[in-house]
């Protein structure tokens, strides 16, 4: 799903656009017991709690396509019967209004998620009614001709709050608070199925997980059954690890610039689409040529690439690189330059010392105190 598809269903978790029918939830102890269930029409609610469950199930919709917020296609033997879609998809076409689905649901959440602690299952329903779209993007209402029925599912922990003193207004005093359990924001959730070019895609979910180097691999592959991506933290050390081992002695700090100015200049290229920047071998092997890897060092990239990133393997351009800065760091020293001037570090060997050179352009500041370069103070005295 790109921004513009998750934005579209988020909006539809405002007061405004509401059109979920039904919330359900199940509140499961640390030693994974079912305490109690919630089961009720959404616009039931009371104003306050309706407000409460909105800011939960949007932050489920919030975060980086990419890096927390996956679409994850589900293999076509999850949709036979007994698969992992199949069941999400009876479970959808219920409207959360079959119990024994709903059981099986929890149970299956319970076995799977590994979380130290009480938790909240938070589950709802909701049929959003595609407005249609003119070439210039004006929604017109009265033109819909999609229908969008989906269920969104979140797992929230739920602690107990901060000791500490509260005022009690009645009796003009302070006084220690009472603890109690308060429901968190979810650390995982998934949209099923995904909205995909304003339309029903069953054959993925949206996965979110708060924590994106945490992807919950046993968990995701129990409940939906979908194989997932490296993490976003993996994509980048992969990368690293590809171009160290495909260029070995010759990864000089040239080669490195070229690198990211090619891959900043392609960011560029594509920020306005809305699918993200992906690379799969053959673009990586592309970039590498294209900024002065020999075609020797090339002999061995796919070789590389298959041992480090796996064959079939791609990756995300904002994941693998930092293009909104250019850093190069030693032991004791970190330098970080705008990404449209890395011409202005370059290494030279002075006297037989391998230094970095910075250039000097413009005004210099020492902890927030502007000086003047050396160079130009002998250029004025001579």
């Amino acid at each position: 799903m790109t921004k513009q598809d998750i934005s579209e269903i988020k909006k539809l978790l405002t007061p405004k656009k509401c059109s979920i029918t039904r919330i359900c939830g199940c509140y499961v102890d640390g030693e994974k017991n079912k305490k109690t269930e919630l089961k009720q029409a959404f616009l039931a609610l009371p104003e306050e709690e309706m407000f409460k469950y909105f800011e939960i199930l949007r932050k489920t919709l919030s975060g980086t396509p990419g890096k927390n917020l996956l679409t994850l296609d589900f293999p076509l033997a999850s949709e036979e019967e007994g698969g992992t879609q199949e069941f999400l998809l009876r479970l959808r076409d219920s409207k959360l209004k079959d119990d024994a689905l709903l059981e099986e649901f929890y149970d299956r959440i319970i076995a799977n998620y590994e979380y130290v602690g009480n938790f909240l299952i938070l589950a709802v329903h909701d049929v959003y009614d595609v407005p249609g779209r003119t070439t210039d993007g004006i929604e017109m209402e009265d033109a819909s001709d999609e229908i969008y029925e989906y269920i969104l599912v979140c797992i929230c922990p739920v602690e107990l709050s901060k000791p500490g003193l509260s005022y009690n207004a009645v009796e003009n005093t302070f006084q220690n608070r009472v603890r109690d359990w308060v429901v968190s924001l979810p650390e995982t959730g998934f949209l099923f199925p995904a909205f995909h070019d304003r339309g029903t895609d069953l054959h993925s979910t949206l996965f979110y997980s708060k924590d994106a180097e945490d992807l919950k691999d046993g968990f995701v592959d129990q409940l939906l059954g979908c194989p997932l991506p490296l993490s976003a933290g993996d994509q980048m050390e992969t990368f690293h690890t590809l171009i160290e081992e495909t260029l070995g002695e010759d990864c000089h700090m040239e080669i490195v610039k070229n690198i990211h100015d090619k891959l900043t200049e392609m960011a560029q290229e594509h920020k306005e689409e809305p699918e993200p920047l992906v690379l799969d071998k053959k673009e990586v092997k592309a970039i590498l040529a294209d900024s002065g890897v020999s075609n020797e060092k090339l002999e061995h990239f796919d070789r590389h690439y298959d041992d480090t990133a796996g064959e079939t393997a791609s990756l995300l351009a904002s994941n693998v690189m930092n293009t909104r800065t250019f850093e190069v760091k030693t032991p004791d020293v970190i330098i970080k330059v705008s990404p449209d001037r890395t011409d202005l570090i370059e290494t030279r060997n002075i006297n037989g010392r391998e230094c970095l050179v910075i250039q000097l352009d413009g005004n210099v500041e020492v902890n927030g105190i502007t000086v003047r370069a050396s160079c130009q103070e002998a250029a004025e005295e001579d």
